[in-house]
């Protein structure tokens, strides 16, 4: 090979200069920077989606346990027999409502227990704890024996935090209409259940736009039909629900 094809071979295998090298770098952070952009984007609405989808969950499972429990919730017309216990249906319209009645929902947990299929539930909202971020908390209370006291005893558990809202109407079966409260001890209401109640329920969740500094209200609603409950007068059930 002569003199001039060699030093022609090392021009085209000589490497990159300083220049070219600090221009590539340069090209190649400004993708890194961009690609980790779209990444942290990425990233942070899942994250919202993420919390938009337990807000979700943390409804369907509150009203879902109502739906079961209210669908045979039952009164009893045993009322006047030596210590007899009480079954009532009470909504209290209050800000938020409260509510607690008798039902057939119960399960047993443990073999050879005293317990049967009868419970009494009582459903309210109370101040939920700093930790658990802005909002009350729905509570649930369970108890197996039915006794005097309605709305006292058994377990309490949380239903759902971050609650801004629990509003109940109820369907009067004599009437078509709906009610803000309801009470089987009073003398219009007494012995008698509600053919449907309306359960409004809403919570706090994340703003998917901005989930660190901001939240948005998330409104749930249900109408439960009760099966123990008289029909309503001349209405059919599509109507009703």
């Amino acid at each position: 090979m002569t003199r001039l094809g060699r030093m022609a071979g090392r021009g085209v295998r000589r490497g990159m200069t300083l220049m070219e090298t600090m221009i590539a770098l340069g090209i190649v952070l400004v993708l890194s920077m961009i690609g980790w952009s779209s990444v942290q984007g990425a990233i942070e609405l899942g994250d919202a989606l993420s919390l938009d989808d337990e807000t979700t969950r943390a409804a369907r499972v509150a009203l879902g346990r109502l739906r079961r429990d209210l669908q045979v919730a039952y009164l009893t017309e045993h009322v006047t027999a030596a210590n007899s216990y009480r079954t009532e249906f009470v909504g209290d319209n209050g800000d938020p409502d409260a509510l607690w009645f008798t039902t057939f929902a119960h399960q047993r947990l443990y073999r050879d227990a005293r317990e049967s299929d009868q419970a009494e539930v009582t459903v309210w909202v109370d101040d939920a704890p700093k930790e658990h971020g802005p909002g009350d908390v729905l509570l649930y209370r369970e108890a197996p024996r039915i006794d005097q006291y309605p709305d006292e005893g058994g377990r309490v558990l949380p239903l759902a935090y971050h609650v801004e809202s629990f509003d109940l109407h109820y369907l009067d079966g004599r009437t078509g209409e709906w009610t803000d409260e309801w009470d089987s001890r009073s003398a219009d209401q007494s012995r008698i259940l509600p053919r449907a109640v309306r359960v409004g329920l809403i919570l706090i969740a994340p703003d998917p736009d901005d989930p660190e500094r901001r939240t948005v209200e998330k409104p749930f609603l249900t109408t439960i039909l009760l099966d123990k409950a008289d029909p309503v007068r001349g209405i059919g059930v599509a109507e009703e629900s």
